[in-house]
């Protein structure tokens, strides 16, 4: 069986972030975890890290790539970031899933579309995903 390398990688800055819902690695891990499962993904583990005295930092391993959030609750800053492989699996929608659930007062993304030759570069559109509580 021949796989094929085209991937996805959409990197996004979160600006203007409320404080909890940065410091928290654990209901960050939540977020990521429904994150995956929102753009089809298959969950195989997760790291999370809480510093102290504030910051956190979750990487979801996917069987597709990888799903990470690096942040600074003093600042209000997160860095997200979401890699998947193959046509099947959508990183943005998990992009536009932590979006929604962080609620940022800016956000500025970049896509790479990868394996298939130079990288191609792109912005794309985040939308807000509809959440269902």
């Amino acid at each position: 069986m021949e796989y094929s390398t085209f991937g996805r990688h959409v990197a996004v800055d979160t600006w203007g972030v409320d404080f909890e819902r940065l410091n928290s690695a654990e209901w960050l891990q939540a977020q990521m975890v429904e994150a995956a499962e929102v753009c089809g993904a298959t969950v195989l583990s997760v790291q999370a890290k809480q510093f102290d005295p504030q910051g956190a930092t979750v990487l979801v391993l996917l069987s597709e790539s990888h799903l990470s959030i690096h942040t600074y609750p003093e600042r209000g800053f997160a860095a997200l970031d979401c890699y998947t492989c193959g046509e099947t699996v959508d990183p943005q929608l998990a992009i536009d899933f932590m979006v929604s659930v962080l609620k940022p007062e800016k956000v500025y993304a970049k896509k790479l579309v990868r394996g298939v030759g130079e990288m191609q570069v792109e912005t794309p559109e985040i939308k807000q995903a509809e959440l269902v509580k």
